[in-house]
């Protein structure tokens, strides 16, 4: 995701994103490391694009930390 599509979001939505793009990278790390995953761009490219919703959300002042509504009904 571009980071004018980012810069688009609401405080919400991104802390969604980044609690998705967090979850999809463990995946991808277990992947890698149990040597399942094929296609090993895509660890360095969400990496990169959670590191693009982190830099948005800390220059709008907000918490990627505080739990989102989902992670809120999973725990």
């Amino acid at each position: 995701m571009r980071a004018a599509d980012l810069r688009d979001m609401g405080d919400g939505a991104l802390r969604d994103h980044i609690a998705t793009t967090r979850r999809d990278l463990f995946g991808l790390r277990m992947q890698h490391a149990t040597g399942e995953l094929d296609n090993t761009a895509r660890l360095s490219g969400s990496k990169r694009e959670l590191a693009r919703a982190l830099t948005i959300a800390r220059q709008r002042g907000v918490d990627p930390n505080v739990p989102t509504k989902t992670e809120a009904d999973d725990g």
